[in-house]
């Protein structure tokens, strides 16, 4: 008996074990090497050049970064400016997020609780500055005007240099807030309520459920926080950008690395130095976020 042999069409070979999976993530490959990796190199060759987007770049090494790291005060400055910024909000606002995520989670109308914090995270952050401008004003805004009422001082918010970024982390953790309790909330609501039972037969109170049991079995959730709400400290400029009209004032005391990136960026237009602070900055937030990965995983938590 003659075998009939199917002759393979001009596209067999997308059905191959070793070709179909690379078909499968080429959309994905081509838009990772389009939005990624070409302008990750775009923006390398940037940081070693001096660029004013008019004229063609000049190359010039790692002048930017020598003279960002060794001769540019301002820089410096809004670095620390940075660093006051992530950790004054990590320290702020992640307790109060667990707190008040442990005490919604055991009281009624959560739904309600959970949408009135929810607001200020999707409320334009243009928005959230003017409100905040009314609030905060020296002369008319509704806490000084208040404080006037009752004799007491009225200190300049947003117009004392030593008083200005403690104001604006105090705004950025209110934004956050609503986002971080629905983060611990849902780690809460993996926490077995067994545990809970078994120390309260064994007499335990509040306190004692929410430092041993909470608390140790949050920890997978704090770390994933902590790492995600420090990077956006370190990176976020938006609230300072609009709070201080573009110039963060008073006296560069609410200027963030992000902010003076933008104002070198797109006013200086001195985009190569721009791009190398960029590159520091990013840097900087990578050892920071391996020093938080090792420092837990020593006590053997692991983020979700």
């Amino acid at each position: 008996m003659r075998t009939q042999t199917r002759r393979a069409g001009p596209l067999a070979w997308l059905g191959s074990k070793k070709v179909a999976p690379w078909v499968l993530l080429a959309p994905t490959l081509a838009f990772a090497v389009v939005f990624f990796i070409i302008p990750l190199i775009f923006a390398t060759y940037i940081s070693l050049t001096k660029w004013d987007s008019l004229t063609p770049p000049k190359w010039v090494g790692l002048e930017n970064y020598r003279y960002i790291l060794t001769v540019d005060p301002i820089f410096w400055k809004t670095f620390w400016n940075t660093l006051y910024f992530a950790f004054g909000s990590i320290v702020v606002g992640v307790p109060l997020a667990v707190v008040l995520a442990y005490a919604f989670t055991r009281s009624k109308g959560q739904v309600l609780w959970r949408s009135i914090y929810w607001l200020p995270m999707v409320t334009n952050v243009v928005a959230v500055a003017y409100i905040w401008w009314f609030i905060l004003d020296d002369r008319w805004g509704l806490i000084n005007r208040t404080l006037g009422l009752l004799g007491l001082g009225a200190p300049g918010w947003l117009t004392n240099p030593s008083l200005a970024l403690t104001t604006v982390i105090l705004i950025f953790v209110w934004m956050q807030l609503g986002q971080n309790m629905l983060l611990f909330s849902a780690g809460l609501a993996d926490i077995d309520e067994s545990y809970y039972e078994a120390a309260r037969l064994d007499g335990a109170g509040e306190w004692r459920l929410f430092f041993d049991i909470t608390l140790p079995l949050l920890a997978p959730t704090t770390l994933f926080v902590l790492i995600t709400n420090f990077i956006a400290g370190l990176s976020y400029f938006a609230l300072m950008l609009a709070i201080s009209d573009g110039n963060g004032g008073p006296m560069r005391s609410t200027t963030v690395t992000g902010l003076y990136m933008y104002q070198v960026a797109f006013a200086d237009l001195r985009l190569g130095r721009a791009t190398a602070m960029a590159y520091v900055l990013a840097a900087v937030i990578l050892v920071i976020t391996l020093a938080q990965l090792r420092f837990f995983r020593r006590g053997g938590v692991e983020a979700h």
